[in-house]
């Protein structure tokens, strides 16, 4: 999600995705990928893209029924030092959590605990998006910027930290690459190391596209939910939904079961309009086809389709 161009009054009207409350919001909890820096200053770094937001932006989502994002991608440090800082003094004062970013590595790499129906959720949000964030912007012990999982191995430590304090571990990872449907063998291994260090749910962006998802040993993945709030409204860019995971809370506290605690998901399938802002299709020829695309790109993904 991000509130470019057209979408930009958007992000500063504090009603301005409320009409998702019924899809996004719906859940018990809901967590998105937040693919700007929340900033009104700095320099735009040496990229293609640069994509920023007003503060007041987390509160429009907030309202639309958002209990969590994730900043851990390829935009979350576009505006240099200076947007860097207003995104960490935003998230400060957040009404929701944001994680996958921060002051230093402790804080990129720490997750929101959020709660639901006496399960107790670790959010965590990652990037493996080999690109100029990544390779300037990454939070090291002393230096502000993205929680890295390249390498791997700082991601998967906390995640087996928290799986011993939490009942659900959710990882928000951005991975894999540009307009591809099929996940790459990088995402692959990565989603096979998380669920191995204790990650229930592993939900991933940066494609663009709507790729394949399903169980995988004890823990869920999906690989790419395609863009929501994007500022390109034709097809193929417009393709997306709300993936909703139904949690079973006995599975989830038994950690060590060999069943996992996901136990039914549901694609809602959903078209960006015009104005940037995804919608159910009224057509059914249009819910059909939206439909065939996520059921397609299963075929791809390696992932069994029933737990």
């Amino acid at each position: 999600m991000h509130f470019e161009e057209y979408l930009k009054p958007v992000a500063r009207d504090p009603h301005g995705l409320d009409e998702l409350r019924s899809t996004l919001g719906a859940a018990d909890l809901s967590v998105v990928n937040l693919e700007t820096a929340i900033t009104e200053r700095g320099t735009p770094i040496g990229k293609e893209f640069h994509f920023r937001a007003p503060a007041s932006a987390l509160q429009t989502l907030a309202n639309a029924g958002v209990d969590a994002v994730s900043m851990a991608n390829n935009h979350g440090a576009d505006f240099g030092a200076v947007g860097l800082r207003d995104t960490l003094a935003a998230k400060e004062d957040s009404p929701i959590p944001v994680v996958g970013i921060g002051a230093d590595e402790a804080e990129a790499f720490a997750p929101a605990t959020l709660e639901a129906k006496g399960v107790k959720v670790a959010v965590f949000g990652a990037s493996q998006v080999y690109e100029m964030t990544l390779a300037s912007w990454s939070a090291d012990r002393d230096s502000p910027g993205i929680a890295s999982a390249s390498p791997l191995g700082r991601l998967r430590a906390a995640v087996t930290r928290a799986s011993r304090t939490h009942d659900l571990v959710v990882v928000f990872m951005h991975w894999g690459l540009d307009y591809q449907q099929c996940p790459d063998r990088l995402s692959s291994s990565t989603a096979r190391a998380l669920e191995q260090a204790g990650a229930d749910i592993v939900v991933g962006g940066h494609s663009h596209r709507v790729n394949g998802a399903g169980w995988l040993g004890r823990a869920y993945v999906a690989y790419g939910l395609g863009n929501f709030v994007w500022w390109r409204s034709r097809e193929p860019d417009s393709r997306t939904g709300v993936l909703t995971l139904t949690v079973d809370p006995e599975r989830a506290r038994a950690k060590r079961s060999s069943a996992p605690a996901v136990t039914d998901a549901r694609w809602t399938p959903m078209l960006v309009g015009t104005d940037g802002i995804p919608r159910q299709p009224r057509e059914a020829a249009d819910r059909t086809r939206l439909a065939g695309v996520w059921k397609q790109a299963a075929t791809c993904s390696g992932l069994a389709q029933r737990p």
